[in-house]
């Protein structure tokens, strides 16, 4: 006949010698997560002290991200930005940390892979960032030189070199992070046939009449 009262008593010191073994582990894992989340949060704000002291933001303002960011409605600013990936990075290694104390192997490979991919994600960042600011800068710079010119169609013109960069800067941004690399390079090579047959058509006929002026001014000033 089984001995239902100690198979009870070895089930409840078994799962009590568990929790013993797992108690100091718990413990140290929630102090890791703790004093990460307050260190974390530390070098946030140094990192972004730091940059405010350098006045990057103010760099940024000038290359046109305040006009940006009241266009979206995001206020983003370059400190902030870097403040929050350092602040994530140092989380993440926290919770890499805790995971494997705790020896939750699934998500120490998770956690492991994401910090794998974050130097593409940051330099992604930093490619879809700059070449933003490039785009809104050169589109004023066209669109002015266009206006100081006396010609029409600044705004169009502004708008042309605007959207021309950002598409090579999303493209550019894709490729970085490893999304669909054979699509992405198809669709570049696309993107560069499109802009040279639309350059192509646009100078032939545009430029045709003027063309067939300069050519009949030539013929006349031979035959005279």
């Amino acid at each position: 006949m089984p001995n239902y009262p100690q198979a009870v008593t070895d089930a409840v010191s078994d799962l009590y010698a568990r929790f013993i073994t797992f108690l100091p582990n718990f413990l140290i894992a929630v102090i890791i997560l703790v004093v990460g989340w307050i260190l974390a949060v530390a070098v946030a704000k140094l990192v972004k002290s730091l940059l405010n002291t350098l006045k990057l933001d103010e760099v940024g303002d000038k290359l046109g991200l305040d006009q940006l960011s009241s266009r979206t409605g995001m206020r983003m600013s370059v400190s902030g930005a870097v403040a929050w990936l350092v602040k994530w990075f140092i989380l993440l290694a926290v919770f890499l940390a805790a995971a494997d104390i705790l020896k939750l192997d699934k998500i120490s490979d998770f956690l492991n892979d994401v910090l794998a991919y974050i130097p593409d994600v940051v330099a992604g960042a930093a490619i879809l960032l700059v070449g933003t600011l490039v785009a809104h800068f050169l589109a004023r710079l066209v669109r002015h030189s266009v206006q100081a010119a006396g010609l029409k169609s600044a705004d169009m013109l502004g708008a042309v070199t605007q959207w021309s960069i950002m598409v090579f800067t999303v493209l550019a941004t894709l490729h970085q992070l490893g999304v669909a690399p054979a699509f992405v390079q198809t669709l570049f090579t696309g993107v560069i046939a499109m802009l040279a047959i639309a350059g192509g058509l646009a100078f032939g006929l545009g430029g045709r009449d003027h063309a067939s002026k300069v050519l009949d001014k030539i013929e006349k000033d031979i035959k005279s």
